[in-house]
């Protein structure tokens, strides 16, 4: 089944959409702001009777006794010697709400036979019924591209001889702390083990906690090495600067794609041109004109400095609203100066692309209708450029190595692959064919070689990815991750083959945000970034907690490590923190203002949207698409602000 074609270039998104501009709160920066309703921290409606009534859980829901898988993550070892004397139960007490541990069952008489397994804990891959090969995978492949759990037997045998099995309720008892176990290592939302309490731990203010006990203390590096950024000698930040937003038509939105951020230069797209800033004042640097509005930008920046934006040909008229994306530009950085500007076709029947991306010397631009096309980086010569024929490439995402998403044969009847390409001359290393029925495929990573897609195109995710493909260097498969609806916070756009944000590969692992949920405190929201293994596409036991109130969204890896941005409540400011790959300890690196002011400007920055740039104690946010204030009360928007340590 197909996606719907993605609308023509710079349209105005549909109401809502998750790609539709945010407006700041009225007035922008100054102007004294209600907190924003149901922002973070503010009260949420009570539930059905109210805060405190009994709520009982979703059949098999969490903390029900499961079957574990063998050494299933965190699983405690099941208890030697006599069984526990226990004493009378004083009548039942409500059920804990849904998410956290449950209270195992009242003692059974002697001889019952032990509760049946039920369904696997959240998060934890399904079992597939017999006989049913696994989505993705050849043959008679188990466990929809999982490996198949097994069940691990209940009954150890007690010290003292005698091969005496333990009494009904002592299975009871070791049932359902190895449920806790499991929740702890293999599902999304994660239990408190601490002094008994039965409420999650999402305090995350200094860390976070991991599969194995103490974890978070023991300095452990991350497979990938340490990360280069530093703590400043101060996390307090100031305002640098902020740019306000052009003028927009009414009834129009238009693109602002594309920011970069160098030691030396914060650059932002505007209006037919982009321009350079000087990162620490905001002082004008230099001023690049361009023949038409922005469309995209390349996210890779070489050594020296230069990157690419693609813009339309010409400024806009009543005559011609949308000319199309067809102008390549090579630019430096830290000079604002043009290499060269190139273009594919002839006269008016110019291809137009939507994406554009580097690896080594070699731009690759795509994700439009008419193919993909190669330049040189230096020189701007064209070294591939779209066929006509039965295949064509969507789009492109560079960086360590150059992944293509491929699209061959008749309309209706199309078939996408993945493939590994020479950056030289755009040559196939290898090819891995996606499974009848996926037409689409969004590259998160290409060394190692990881994307995901909608397998549904009818009924997309909320976040553009229902799985995860991991590839080996050959092009192989090597575990696919099903990533529930509803579960997870990212987001990849529609169309795009390089437009995942808040999801990121390192540590040979996948780390993502879950979906928001309530915190420990009353009224308070909060949610998780955690891992899964690329080898094995099970959860990897590593949870970095946002804390109540805020809410945790990676940006990027920095060496093993991962830089985070943490949204505030509506009454404090916002951070950047680094999380340790090894030891998932967190590590604050910036705090923004906590000003109503400040909080109001930075709420329209949404980060799954958002362009998001951090680096060496400076955060950017920016807009990649703007449009006319729609009253008086909101006439002050932003394309950018900027942060910086003080």
């Amino acid at each position: 089944m197909s996606q719907p074609p993605p609308p023509p270039p710079n349209q105005p998104p549909q109401e809502g959409g998750s790609g539709a501009p945010q407006d700041p709160p009225p007035n922008g920066f100054g102007a004294p702001q209600s907190p924003p309703p149901g922002g973070f921290g503010a009260p949420q409606d009570p539930p059905p009777n109210g805060f405190g009534a009994p709520q009982g859980p979703p059949p098999g829901g969490f903390g029900a006794p499961q079957s574990p898988p063998p050494g299933g993550f965190g699983a405690p070892t099941p208890p030697q010697g006599n069984p526990p004397q226990s004493t009378p139960p004083q009548g039942t007490p409500p059920n804990p709400g849904y998410g956290y541990p449950q209270a195992p069952p009242p003692p059974q008489a002697p001889g019952t036979p032990p509760p049946t397994t039920p369904p696997q804990p959240y998060g934890y891959p399904q079992t597939q019924p017999p006989g049913q090969p696994g989505y993705g995978y050849p043959g008679q492949q188990p466990q929809y591209g999982y490996p198949q759990p097994t069940t691990m037997p209940l009954q150890p045998q007690a010290p003292g001889g005698g091969g005496r099995k333990l009494n009904a309720q002592l299975m009871i008892i070791v049932a359902a702390v190895l449920a806790i176990g499991l929740i702890v290592g293999g599902g999304v939302w994660y239990a408190s083990t601490n002094s008994g309490d039965d409420k999650p731990d999402a305090s995350g203010t200094s860390g976070g906690t991991g599969g194995d006990e103490g974890k978070g203390d023991t300095g452990k590096e991350a497979p990938d090495g340490g990360g280069s950024e530093k703590v400043p000698s101060s996390t307090s930040a100031k305002v640098l600067f902020q740019i306000p937003q052009p003028e927009v038509p009414d009834d129009e939105v238009w693109s602002v794609a594309g920011s970069w951020l160098t030691d030396k230069v914060y650059a932002k797209a505007s209006l037919n041109e982009v321009i350079g800033y000087d990162p620490a004042t905001g002082d004008e640097k230099w001023t690049m004109p361009l023949k038409g509005h922005t469309c995209a930008a390349s996210p890779e920046i070489t050594k020296d400095g230069v990157t690419v934006v693609i813009s339309e040909p010409s400024k806009r008229s009543k005559t011609n609203k949308y000319p199309g994306c067809t102008e390549v530009t090579a630019f430096n950085l830290n000079t604002g100066k043009q290499l060269w500007t190139k273009s594919v076709g002839d006269g008016s029947e110019k291809a137009k692309f939507e994406e554009a991306s580097i690896t080594g010397t070699t731009v690759a631009v795509g994700a439009g209708l008419d193919g993909g096309a190669g330049f040189d980086l230096t020189t701007g010569k064209i070294l591939w450029q779209p066929k006509v024929e039965s295949c064509e490439d969507i789009g492109y995402r560079g960086g360590e190595q150059l992944v293509a998403v491929r699209k061959c044969g008749e309309f209706g009847e199309e078939k996408y692959e993945v493939q590994l390409l020479n950056p030289k001359d755009g040559s196939v290393q290898w090819t891995y064919k996606l499974p009848t029925g996926i037409d689409n495929a969004k590259v998160i990573s290409t060394k190692p070689v990881v994307f995901g897609v909608d397998s549904d195109s009818d009924d997309p995710t909320s976040t553009g990815t229902s799985d995860i493909f991991s590839l080996d260097e050959s092009g192989k498969l090597r575990i696919k991750i099903a990533m529930e609806d509803e579960k997870y916070d990212h987001d990849c756009g529609v169309g795009k083959v390089h437009d995942c944000k808040g999801i990121v590969v390192g540590n040979d692992k996948l780390y993502v945000p879950t979906r928001q949920h309530d915190g420990t405190k009353e009224f308070s929201r909060t949610n998780e970034v955690i891992s899964f293994s690329l080898a094995t596409g099970k959860t990897a036991g590593d949870r970095a907690d946002a804390g109540d109130g805020y809410e945790l969204f990676p940006i990027r890896m920095d060496g093993g490590d991962i830089i985070a941005y943490k949204q505030g409540p509506y009454d404090k400011g916002s951070e950047v923190v680094s999380i340790n790959g090894g030891s998932f300890k967190q590590t604050k690196l910036l705090v923004t203002p906590a000003t109503e002011q400040v909080r109001n400007a930075i709420s329209s920055m949404v980060p799954r949207r958002s362009e998001m740039l951090y680096t060496d104690g400076r955060l950017f946010m920016g807009r990649d698409l703007i449009s006319k204030p729609t009253s008086s009360l909101d006439a002050e928007k932003y394309t950018a602000v900027g942060f910086g340590a003080q």
